[in-house]
Formats: structure tokens, sequence, C-alpha cells
């Protein structure tokens, strides 16, 4: 059993971690700000390239890592790479005026961020689902709930910090936050015990249902770094939007996010979290369609649509490592971090490839408007997914009166009853 104080500090690391992952893209329009870095659609985009490759890797190692040295070691590493993400964005500031020597420390920056990512938010899933096994689904969606409230905050923080004349007081902060929770962290056991095999034998090989929660990581990792990533520029450079209002774009979004994941939480007793995961990829490609429709000058209006767009993502990712934990018994150790790792190819897909798009003549609209096709592809995905999920009584059976009755009694025998 996991004491309090240990479940506080993992939700508090993934609230953390959410601020640390948007920071990048929250300060969109300071990279791209001729006065500040001055970085082309190009330049920002491929400047999450080393973030996609080291979370890929980093997801993918993590369970190998989190059996030989443990679960804690695994996110207490990744916790450190996140701080020194952290600390090499704060020190770019520092050469804005060398701008090639600027771009490196950014790229070193995000290949630290890839590798804190890829190891804590598995390492952090991985917990969440050990320390509450009878409520997987609405403990992992609460995590990510925080991480979302992470995600919402950030965009503020650079407006604010903006307004106060030094936007890098937002890194400061996540380095604070960070530095805090390693303390904290050290002292803490953060043991999320041994994985079990459903029939009680280890097996090797990843199954072939596996590939089906991959393909909808990917779609859905495009979809939502499309609106993340690119959100605030479409903002500015189509509807006519300040960085103020760019901004608050970008934190309706994620403000949504999370707003959809504690609303499923709340209510997953009476709404099933299968009907959500078919209804939220329809919403979501709907939302891409408006988007691309919005008239010139309605940066009001963008705001409304990002925040939609931003419910229409809300429990996709939480709810698919759930569903995947739940099911895959036999490779549970290392489904979150393949989920998050093809969740990381998605991210890097919609990141890095918008960017050449827009250098082509391809217009931010257009790319919002193909993306629905990508949500509509999920949401026939989802229905794959959920098809043979087992449910949650059939994963912890517990014995009820009804089902005492139901077993066959000595007296019985030879009756036809089975």
């Amino acid at each position: 059993m996991a004491t309090r104080t240990e479940t506080t500090v993992v939700y508090a690391a993934g609230a953390a971690q959410g601020i640390v992952l948007v920071t990048f893209p929250a300060a969109s329009t300071i990279f791209t700000a001729p006065d500040e870095y001055g970085l082309s659609s190009t330049q920002y985009g491929t400047m999450f390239l080393p973030q996609v490759v080291t979370a890929i890797t980093a997801s993918l190692a993590g369970a190998r890592l989190g059996a030989r040295v443990g679960v804690k070691r695994v996110y207490l590493a990744g916790l450190a790479a996140s701080l020194v993400s952290m600390a090499l964005l704060i020190a770019s500031q520092l050469f804005t005026a060398e701008k090639s020597v600027a771009y490196g420390l950014l790229l070193l920056a995000t290949a630290s961020l890839g590798v804190g990512f890829g190891l804590t938010v598995p390492a952090l899933n991985t917990l969440t689902a050990a320390f509450h096994p009878r409520a997987v689904d609405s403990s992992v969606l609460v995590l990510n709930a925080l991480l979302g409230l992470g995600t919402t905050l950030a965009p503020v923080f650079v407006a604010v910090f903006v307004g106060l004349g030094f936007w890098w007081g937002l890194p400061l902060t996540s380095t604070i936050l960070l530095t805090a929770l390693l303390l904290v962290s050290l002292r803490l056991p953060l043991q999320a015990g041994a994985p079990k095999a459903a029939d009680g034998r280890a097996k090797s090989g990843i199954p072939t249902r596996f590939w089906v929660y991959a393909l909808f990581a990917v779609l859905y990792g495009i979809c939502e770094t499309v609106n993340g990533n690119w959100a605030q520029l479409d903002m500015t450079s189509e509807l006519g939007a300040s960085v103020t209002q760019a901004s608050l774009a970008l934190t309706a979004f994620w403000g949504m996010v999370t707003v959809g994941r504690v609303l499923l939480a709340a209510v997953q007793r009476w709404f099933r979290a299968r009907w959500a995961y078919h209804l939220l990829p329809l919403l979501l490609t709907g939302t891409f369609v408006i988007i691309a429709l919005l008239p010139d000058d309605a940066p009001a209006l963008g705001v409304v649509a990002f925040g939609l767009a931003g419910f229409g993502c809300s429990a996709l990712l939480p709810l698919t490592i759930s569903f995947a934990q739940e099911e895959l018994t036999t490779v549970a150790a290392a489904v979150s971090g393949g989920v998050i790792a093809f969740y990381q190819l998605g991210y890097g897909i919609a990141a890095f490839g918008v960017g050449p798009l827009r250098a082509g003549g391809v217009s931010l609209p257009t790319i919002f408007g193909c993306t629905a096709v990508v949500a509509a592809a999920m949401s026939v995905v989802s229905w794959v997914v959920a098809r043979s999920r087992p449910s949650p009584a059939s994963l912890h059976p517990r014995p009820s009166p009804a089902s005492l009755d139901a077993r066959p009694s000595p007296l019985d025998a030879g009756r036809g009853r089975p």
C-alpha cells in the first residue's frame, strides 16, 4: 500500500512534468520572434526532433531499466533529465545574439526533455496503477489530469512572465519545482511491485493487440500536437490574435484537456469509459474542421475552438494506457512506456512535419483541416481497441452472494446443473 505522501508526490510530479513538457510550445512566439531567437517555422519544428528520438528511446528502455534498478530510480533519472533541460533553456537565453549557439542549446534542451518525459511519465503511470489496483482507469485519469493541469499553467506562466519582462521565469519556476520533487522523492520508497502474468507464467514477445494500441497512440499524438504546438502560431498568423490571445488559446486547449480528464474520472460510475473513447475522437474530428474554417480576425472564436479541441483530446491517452495495462497483463511493465513511445512518434510527425509543409506554402488552416482525417481514423481504431477489452470485473473478480449461490454444490451432482 502506498502512503498518502507517496501518492501526493506522484501526482505533484505529474503536474510538474506537464509544465515542463509544454514549456517549449508555450514559448513558440518567443522562439520565432525576430528580436529573440528568430527561428523559422522549419527550425521551430526541427527543434522537437531530438525530443521525439530521446523520448521514444527512453520510453522503450524504461521498463527494462525499471526491472533492473527499480521504478523509483527510473523516475528520479527522468526528473533529473527534465531539470537539465530547463537549465539549458535558461542558458540559451544568454546567447540569443549568437543564433547558432542558442539553437544548439535549444536542441540539447529538447533532447534532455525527451529523456525526462520518456522516463518519468511511464514510471508515474506504472506507480499510479500499482497504488490503485482496483481503480486503474480513474487513478490514471487523475494523474493525467494533473499532468494536464501543468500543461494548462505553462502558457499562463509564459504570458505572465512576458508581461513582467522575463519570459525565462517559466523554466526557472520549473527548475525550482523539479529540484524540490527530487529532494522529497529521494526519501520515499516508491515501489510498484512486480507485475503478474494473467496465467501466472511470464510470456515473451509483444502481443498482437499491442499494435492496435500503438496505432491509436500515434494518431492521438498527431492530433494533440497539431493543436498543442501550432495553436499559438495559427492564432497570430491566421486569426490576427495578439501574443496574449494566442497564449489564452493554448491555455484553453490544455485547460479543457484537464477538465475532460477530471470530468470523466468523476462520472465513470455512470458514464462508461468506453463510450468516451468512441465519442471524443468524433468531437475532435468536427473541431478540426471548425478550426480550418474559422474566419480571419476572429481570435475569440479561435480560443473557443481550441478549447473544444482540448476537450476532444482529454481522456484519450490516459484511457489508452489504462486499457492496455489492464488487457495486456503479460507485458504490463512495458505497456505504459510502449504507448508513450508511439504517442511521441505521433508527436514528432506533427511537431516536425508541419514546419516543412508551411515552408512549402501550405497554410495552417489547411493543415488543421487535413488533421480531421487523422482524428476520424482514430475514431475507427477506437472501436478495435475497445472491442475485446476485458471488463474491470473480469480483471478483479469479487465474490458476491449471487455468484456464491450460482456455484454447484454436491447436492446438484447429476441433476443436469453445470
